[in-house]
């Protein structure tokens, strides 16, 4: 627990208190025992199953089953049971369930207890709208399910599990993210709609089969359709680590390649992923901004090695190379598909919103969302990163040259977002290049950043940035200028940018 912030500490707490509140009323003889331990039984034989490698193991690996592959048992549990027994029967299969982050134990009590209190809510939902009696409970002489005015109360019951469950989620997201809880919030329930509108149905299959005359054996055979539903989030899992190695092996190159910035783009993309939190962005959209974020300088691959690791200023026809990064890294990922909008950030995110960056001088709104983020996270991140060839600037100076730019080389938008991510979050500075012990004086600043406060006789102009020494102003070992770019027939800014 001591990962977890106060607040989140305090929230699951509540929240566990709650589904013992839940539980305690089925703890006494009047409780259909039997059905409670069947379900029971039924959730943790497939959650433990969920865990096991053997069925899930193929030629590609293993990967995880769906966690909400098995819900309908509990969705069944809710219609077959009271709100207590059926909260119960969701007890011990959450607290046997597969988690891969730590702190693993207190995850497994968060999870029980969301579990515990959404399978309540659940079976209370289908109580208001007559489920028992439409299920064939033998009220009102109905002796079998009373099609189709049964689909309304497993219709409340599968809603009451997503709302509780979306609610839950987007409390912990705020207090243990410290996200605002619109963000927090916002798309939760609209994702989560569909899969448990799928998941109420099968839950009603179960519990029709179970009340049928064939008994409990029967409703095993919807756990057929639901371990197709795992082998198909199988399939994602592995196709989605795909897309992770990818990335990381492509990431991995440029760091080989370009010493002087390793660790940049890992942390570009951890920037770019707080100001699109603060934008309330899609959490796909995210993902896409993130892969942004890390592969914005892939293009260097492209790049000649002794360009960028030159000690030194570059000659105009460096420049002209070092400038066609982002074009060579467009190139790059033009076939992955699943970069969709990070391909546009990677070509575009050395643009700047007068018109004077590159590669097309593309101004304003014609610049692409994702490579506005990324050219604020790109700054940032150069700015307060120490290399061996300078220091790293404090976060507030650099907060300072951004505001300043706002407006001309970044949109204020995205640089407003990013000052409230790093109030609610901070910032943790870093030492990128692989000579930690050189500590020459801090200069002006670097990477995709604007020129503040260059010493007299050192004014390269407000260009765009780049991040090695030489090329970008705010990379310039103390004493050398890097020279000037001369026209070359498309709209760059004046000295270059990389």
């Amino acid at each position: 627990m001591r990962a977890i912030p106060g607040a989140a500490r305090v929230y699951i707490l509540v929240v566990a208190l709650c589904a013992a509140a839940c539980v305690r009323p089925a703890l006494r003889p009047e409780t259909p025992w039997r059905a409670v331990v069947l379900l029971a039984a039924l959730y943790a034989f497939c959650e433990m199953a969920a865990r096991c490698p053997v069925p899930r193991r193929s030629a590609a690996g293993s990967s995880p089953v769906g966690a909400g592959s098995f819900l309908p048992v509990l969705l069944a549990a809710a219609l077959l049971l009271p709100p207590a027994a059926a909260a119960l029967a969701a007890v011990p299969g959450a607290l046997l369930g597969r988690v891969e982050q730590r702190p693993k134990s207190a995850r497994r009590i968060w999870r029980t207890a969301q579990l515990t209190v959404a399978t309540w809510a659940a079976a209370r939902a289908q109580v208001v709208f007559g489920g028992p009696v439409a299920l064939g409970g033998g009220g009102y002489g109905l002796t079998t399910p009373d099609f189709p005015y049964v689909l309304l109360p497993a219709g409340a019951a599968a809603l009451a599990f997503c709302l509780v469950l979306s609610a839950l989620d987007g409390g912990i997201l705020a207090t243990a993210e410290r996200l605002p809880l619109r963000t927090a919030w916002h798309g939760l329930l609209s994702r989560s709609l569909a899969p448990h509108g799928a998941y109420g149905l099968a839950g009603l299959m179960m519990a029709v089969l179970w009340r049928s005359p064939y008994g409990p054996l029967a409703a095993l055979f919807v756990l057929l359709p639901m371990y197709i539903s795992s082998w198909v989030f199988a399939q994602y899992h592995r196709e989605r680590a795909a897309h992770q190695a990818t990335i990381r092996a492509l990431v991995q190159a440029v760091d080989i390649k370009d010493t002087y910035t390793r660790g940049h783009s890992e942390r570009v993309g951890r920037a770019s992923v707080l100001i699109a939190h603060e934008m309330g962005m899609e959490r796909e959209r995210i993902e896409v901004l993130r892969f942004a974020g890390i592969l914005h300088d892939v293009g260097k691959l492209g790049v000649p090695t002794r360009v960028l690791r030159k000690d030194g200023p570059l000659t105009p026809e460096e420049r002209r190379v070092i400038e066609l990064h982002p074009e060579y890294g467009h190139e790059m990922v033009r076939g992955i598909g699943f970069l969709g909008e990070a391909r546009g950030a990677i070509l575009h995110h050395h643009e700047r919103l007068d018109g004077s960056g590159y590669p097309y001088g593309l101004a304003g709104r014609q610049i692409p969302e994702f490579a506005r983020v990324v050219a604020v996270a790109d700054a940032f991140d150069a700015m307060t990163s120490t290399r061996s060839y300078r220091r790293g600037r404090p976060v507030p100076t650099a907060v300072a040259e951004l505001e300043r730019c706002a407006g001309t080389q970044f949109d204020p938008e995205m640089v407003r977002a990013l000052v409230r991510a790093l109030d609610r979050h901070g910032w943790q500075t870093a030492v990128t290049a692989d000579e930690e012990t050189r500590t020459p004086p801090s200069p002006p600043p670097s990477g995709n950043v604007p020129p503040g406060n260059v010493p007299p006789g050192n004014e390269p102009g407000n260009v765009p940035p780049g991040d090695k020494p030489g090329d970008k102003p705010g990379d310039v070992p103390p004493g050398k200028v890097p020279p000037a770019r001369p026209p070359v027939g498309r709209r760059t800014p004046e000295g270059g940018q990389r």
